[in-house]
């Protein structure tokens, strides 16, 4: 079933974030917006599609690198305000050639 826009809560600049995954390993591969447009090219194509507000404008995922995104699910959390993307990532997930954006590791604390 897909989720209409209009149920999103959207952000001050009508966005809603997503947060990718890897569909196998649910390792997080990085943090986009969407904007309506972005979601449903999302829905019609199954390329990860997103809106950049650094450079107002949308893009797929793998366009210039390569480095696709194929949807395997999106899921909402429970305010709606949030996509989960569950992903088949080829190649590297980051701009700066790191399978995933997360890699600056700040802190580890021992259990």
């Amino acid at each position: 079933m897909n989720m209409e826009w209009s149920d999103f809560k959207l952000n001050s600049d009508g966005h809603v974030t997503v947060v990718v995954q890897d569909y196998k390993t649910n390792e997080v591969l990085m943090v986009a917006y969407m904007n309506e447009e972005a979601y449903h090219r999302t829905l019609e194509t199954g390329k990860m599609t997103y809106y950049s507000r650094s450079r107002n404008e949308l893009w797929v995922k793998g366009d210039t690198s390569g480095h696709y995104q194929y949807v395997k699910s999106l899921t909402a959390d429970c305010d709606r305000d949030t996509i989960l993307a569950k992903v088949e990532q080829i190649g590297a997930a980051c701009h700066t050639g790191s399978r995933s954006c997360f890699f600056q590791e700040i802190m580890t604390k021992k259990i």
